[in-house]
């Protein structure tokens, strides 16, 4: 599979799905749909915990998966955020980790051979989606006392190992380290996906997506685009990219950034522009497509798609501006 998705990476621009927590919204689940027959008893609020709908609302996911492989993506991702047992904290589901990460991962790879079983040379693909966690490992959490950290890299190893380790047995064709705000978070993770890589003596293409958090281009732990680029090349990547925060006009230079500096495949996924006065996204699938269009026409992308607020019909529109280019070239001269 890594070499198979290579070569197409050389040959079309791939798009990734758009949001899952945006398209959830949509169905306004209750907490009673959250928890389901099985849950209908549980000693905490799950109302929220959207990687449990896997689970409790399997046609759901389903169903979404489903939308963004007709709009033309290539690649699905999970539905496994905040599937770590760091965050399945929050709802005291530590122990449902294996089984979040694996009915997710079973439940895309199942929608993703429906569409490959019709167009089977248009093969879809799945990313297992490993997102942050909610602790940073590099930064204290109160204010009065700097040196104080919520996690450690031991911990977070463990917890994405975990993650990992159910995403692989569930049938997941490579990994998106992704919303990467801290790199030391994201270290850990990929130590964990070398370490299962090592021991199951498999590979397993890995994809690597930073965010920008604000105007001064630097994720939340500090880092430049160029920082963080060269922080993570000792890893076999398949892409590096970044994601989230920001639409997609805003994130172009950072992209400009990195794009000289790796041989790298890179990777786009922004959001639907800016959140506005409620929280809500405005950004049209036109205004989003022609913007990424501006990446197409400066050779900077090879996988396109989309973040919050993004919905299937901006996957379509994106798709379709997608095929009109060539991806970036893998073997650019690279610029120290």
């Amino acid at each position: 599979m890594k070499i198979r998705i290579k070569d197409i990476l050389q040959e079309r621009i791939l798009v990734l799905d758009g949001a899952m927590g945006t398209m959830l919204q949509q169905y306004s689940f209750t907490e009673e749909d959250f928890r389901g027959e099985r849950f209908k008893d549980y000693k905490s609020p799950l109302k929220g915990n959207n990687d449990l709908l896997s689970i409790t609302q399997p046609e759901a996911i389903k169903e979404i998966h489903r939308k963004y492989l007709k709009a033309g993506a290539d690649i699905i991702e999970t539905n496994t955020f905040s599937g770590t047992s760091i965050a399945m904290a929050d709802y005291k589901m530590e122990d449902l980790v294996y089984e979040l990460n694996y009915e997710s991962a079973k439940i895309a790879k199942e929608v993703a051979n429906e569409f490959n079983s019709r167009e089977p040379n248009k093969p879809r693909f799945v990313a297992g989606s490993i997102g942050p966690t909610n602790r940073t490992a590099s930064m204290s959490p109160d204010v009065n006392d700097p040196g104080f950290r919520a996690v450690t890299f031991e911990d977070l190893r463990i917890a994405y190992k975990a993650q990992i380790e159910a995403l692989v047995d569930g049938g997941v064709d490579l990994l998106l380290v992704e919303t990467v705000f801290d790199t030391l978070n994201a270290k850990a993770a990929l130590f964990a996906i070398e370490e299962v890589k090592a021991e199951r003596n498999i590979e397993i293409p890995i994809m690597l997506s930073g965010t920008i958090t604000d105007a001064s281009g630097r994720t939340l732990s500090g880092q430049t685009a160029e920082a963080f680029l060269i922080s993570v090349s000792h890893i076999p990547l398949l892409t590096i990219g970044f994601n989230c925060a920001l639409g997609a006009n805003l994130l172009q230079p950072h992209l400009e950034t990195i794009a000289p500096k790796t041989n790298f495949a890179i990777s786009a996924h922004p959001n639907a522009g800016l959140p506005n006065a409620f929280g809500e996204y405005d950004e049209t699938p036109e205004q989003m497509a022609t913007q990424i269009e501006e990446y197409l026409k400066k050779d900077l992308i090879n996988i396109i798609g989309g973040c919050c607020g993004t919905t299937p019909a901006h996957i379509t529109a994106i798709a379709e501006v997608a095929k009109r280019y060539k991806p970036r070239n893998l073997k650019v001269k690279v610029k120290s």
